[in-house]
């Protein structure tokens, strides 16, 4: 008998209406505090580890970049970084217009703020302070990372590649199994202490704003490749389409390389551009990821009643194109490496946080879709930058 195999988004999706479901129609208190408990642990062993990512993605990601093609890795980075932090500031305002009107300041988002104020409280808690802030890990990776591409030896280097490893291992044998337990008891909490219906409708709205927006942003980035490589922005993007449809499917961008090579191909991207455009976009460029990331923290905050400045998500975007160098290539890894400045920068505490990483899971297969398409249309910039010589 063939077993079936359930998706993150799937186990997110169950979680999400479970926890509904028997919060509303069996709102046993005792068992409730059981998952509480769980969350409160689970939580805890979040925001212990995300410096430890931090340290174990980034610093071995930016050592990478300082090595290889020179001139061109440099050209393709800051295209990649520059078409992340554009679709950035693209979805800041682009929410800024739209969520005033569509999401309005709801108590009981108000409420998120200062949960044990008005969700049930764990049996117990264990503390479990992290090693190093989150910034203190940022600058310590910059440092590092940078200094591996420069040195000559290569025992540092090992060193965090394994460290890499056991970090990735980490998020998909114990975090990413264990984040719908923490989402059901999430929202389990939720329902019982009244501060559901609400969020479940925003969540809708949020979805179908992002869509919409993330189609904007390929028109966009194809009319720009097109226009640089004088090429048809329509046939492009066109012959990217089953990429398009192949992330959809395997919600990782480092899968999806086989496909986006071949329709770059397609594309006329010569092929020793295009083998190496591909697979570094698929590490380094995040501008679906971005996309969630921004609108979904702007919905939550707004609804929460908390300010949204320009200043404030200034440095946020800037900072997160940096984080989203070191995403995994595993479903939900861009959230993972974006939880800490997500608190340090916007204050989201871990109910906050938890809201994010539902919201961003169910839309994931979409963001790594625009991820890899856009890849396409970096790889055509690149080829004609390049120009003949190479």
């Amino acid at each position: 008998m063939k077993k079936i195999r359930i998706s993150l988004l799937g186990k997110v999706v169950i979680a999400i209406v479970a926890g509904v479901v028997l919060g509303n129609f069996f709102p046993i208190i005792p068992l409730a505090k059981v998952f509480v408990t769980f969350n409160s642990l689970f939580g805890n062993f979040l925001s212990f580890t995300v410096p430890l990512i931090i340290v174990g993605l980034v610093t071995p990601a930016i050592g990478d970049l300082g090595k290889g093609a020179g001139r061109l890795l440099a050209i393709t980075a800051l295209i990649a970084y520059g078409s992340t932090i554009f679709s950035g500031f693209f979805t800041y305002f682009s929410s800024a217009a739209i969520f005033p009107e569509l999401l309005s300041v709801n108590p009981e988002m108000a409420a998120m703020e200062n949960p044990e104020d008005f969700m049930l409280a764990p049996y117990f808690v264990v503390a479990m302070p992290p090693l190093m802030d989150v910034m203190t890990a940022l600058l310590l990776s910059f440092m590092l990372g940078l200094g591996i591409s420069y040195i000559a030896g290569t025992a540092l280097k090992s060193f965090f590649t394994d460290f890499r490893d056991i970090i990735v291992k980490v998020i998909e044998g114990v975090i990413i199994p264990l984040l719908p337990i923490h989402i059901f008891g999430i929202f389990l909490n939720m329902t019982i202490s009244g501060h559901v219906a609400s969020i479940i409708v925003m969540f809708l709205q949020v979805i179908l704003v992002i869509f919409a927006l993330h189609i904007l942003l390929l028109f966009i980035q194809f009319a720009i490749a097109g226009g640089i490589s004088g090429k048809n922005p329509f046939r492009l993007l066109r012959n990217m389409l089953p990429a398009y449809a192949t992330a959809l499917g395997t919600q990782s961008s480092a899968a999806t390389i086989p496909v986006t090579l071949k329709q770059t191909l397609k594309n006329g991207v010569r092929e020793n551009i295009a083998v190496f455009t591909v697979p570094l976009c698929a590490t380094i460029h995040l501008s679906g990821s971005t996309m969630k990331i921004v609108a979904c923290s702007m919905a939550i905050m707004l609804m929460a009643g908390e300010p949204v400045t320009f200043a404030e998500y200034a440095g946020f975007i800037m900072m997160l194109g940096i984080t989203m160098v070191a995403a995994p290539g595993v479903p939900g890894g861009a959230i993972m490496a974006a939880l800490g400045i997500l608190h340090t920068m916007l204050g989201f505490n871990e109910t906050m946080q938890a809201l994010m990483i539902a919201l961003y899971i169910a839309m994931d297969s979409f963001g790594t879709a625009c991820n890899v398409t856009g890849d396409g249309a970096i790889a055509v910039i690149v080829d004609k930058i390049a120009g003949k010589k190479i």
